[in-house]
C-alpha cells in the first residue's frame, strides 16, 4: 500500500465486477478462529491422528502470535498428544487453492 498516494497494489488479475476482501491481521482473532477449526475437526475424528503436518504462512508465527510454535502449542493442547512436525512457508496449499497468510493442518488418521 502506498499511503502517500492512496492505493493499494496487488500481484493480481482482478477482473470488472470482482469481489475484493481486505483483512486485517489480528493475532486474537487468528487464535480463536484456529481454535474453533480444531474443535470442529477433533469432534469429527473417531481416534486421536496418528500424526499431523502443519504448515504456516511466514508472515503468521512469532511476528503475529508473539511467541514462537504457538501454532502447534494451540493443535497439541486442542487436539491431544501424536507426532505433529510443522513448518514455514510463503504460500500454503489446500485442495486445488493456494492461500497466503494462513495455516495448513494435514492429519493422519
Amino acid at each position: 500500500a502506498d499511503t502517500t498516494q492512496k492505493i493499494v497494489g496487488i500481484s493480481e488479475l482482478v477482473l470488472p465486477d470482482a469481489e475484493l476482501m481486505f483483512c486485517r491481521r489480528d493475532a486474537t482473532a487468528a487464535h480463536d478462529d484456529m481454535s474453533r477449526m480444531l474443535q470442529e475437526l477433533k469432534q469429527g475424528l473417531q481416534a486421536p491422528p496418528r500424526g499431523a503436518v502443519y504448515y504456516s504462512c511466514l508472515g503468521r508465527g512469532e511476528s503475529l502470535f508473539g511467541t514462537k510454535s504457538a501454532e502447534l502449542k494451540l493443535i497439541s493442547e486442542v487436539m491431544g498428544d501424536f507426532p505433529l512436525v510443522g513448518f514455514f512457508a510463503n504460500g500454503e496449499i489446500s485442495h486445488d487453492h493456494l492461500y497466503g497468510y494462513t495455516g495448513v493442518l494435514t492429519l493422519f488418521i
